[in-house]
């Protein structure tokens, strides 16, 4: 096979899968907390065809060595985590995090699993939980009587019963990463840590590095339409022309094939 076909057909495989995170993000673009992707791509290993050469003259410079390059490859898709507007539900238990922290979930495993999206409601048990159902760590009860609830910016939730006694039930912790970017995706707007994310620590709203919560609103995507689509646009044109560069290639080896016959 022609090595030239070969390493137009990577660069079509890398802008194939640089479209397909761009529709991912586009498809997010209303997702509560989402985070936009961008795919990163490095070179394949190189063909040497001239080792570098040191010349006998002290006064000449050296050969440069001679590499074709043979492609690219994907290297890594990295989550963006730039914050997102911050959209006005006037809801009581909608809470949007302004900052780098996030919320504690308890997985159905027992796991604790983080998320940015803060649209929560209280179960048949009074506990504070997700769309899902998990409930927020450390598990919040929310009485039964109360007639009223309010979430401070650090996190202190407290509940209003009849004759106006308001009573603090809890306090809503933030956790923060070394690499967030480096967690795990597990759908859901939910993520696990990893070797990559490093541990979770967990710490107060308002304090420095976790953020601090907003009551009565949701985070907004961070997906930019408009980038996305230039992104769209630049991908479509990159595998264009490498689909021309396969077809180039194809017919010169064609006819280097026709020759030799």
């Amino acid at each position: 096979m022609n090595p030239a076909l070969r390493t137009a057909a990577t660069g079509m495989a890398a802008q194939q899968t640089r479209t397909e995170v761009i529709a991912n993000n586009l498809a997010n673009v209303n997702t509560t907390a989402f985070k936009a992707s961008r795919a990163a791509f490095e070179d394949l290993l190189y063909q040497s065809l001239r080792e570098v050469q040191a010349v006998d003259n002290a006064d000449a410079s050296s050969l440069g060595a001679i590499q074709v390059g043979r492609g690219v490859r994907l290297a890594a898709i990295n989550r963006i985590h730039a914050q997102g507007t911050m959209e006005n539900t006037q809801r009581q238990l909608d809470l949007a995090i302004e900052g780098n922290g996030f919320f504690g979930l308890r997985s159905n495993t027992g796991a604790t699993v983080y998320t940015r999206d803060g649209n929560f409601d209280v179960s048949d048990q009074g506990v504070l939980v997700n769309k899902q159902g998990l409930t927020l760590e450390p598990r919040i009860t929310i009485p039964e009587d109360a007639t009223d609830i309010t979430i401070g910016p650090s996190g202190i939730v407290s509940a209003v019963r009849p004759g106006g006694t308001i009573v603090e039930v809890g306090r809503i912790p933030l956790y923060k990463f070394p690499n967030p970017s480096g967690l795990v995706s597990m759908g859901g707007n939910l993520y696990q840590e990893s070797p990559s994310s490093g541990t979770a620590t967990m710490g107060g709203a308002t304090e420095e590095g976790f953020g601090t919560i907003n009551q009565g609103y949701l985070e907004a995507s961070n997906v930019e339409i408009v980038t996305e689509m230039v992104e769209m646009i630049s991908a479509q044109r990159a595998y264009e022309i490498n689909s021309k560069a396969v077809k180039a290639a194809d017919e010169m080896s064609e006819v280097a094939t026709q020759l030799v016959r």
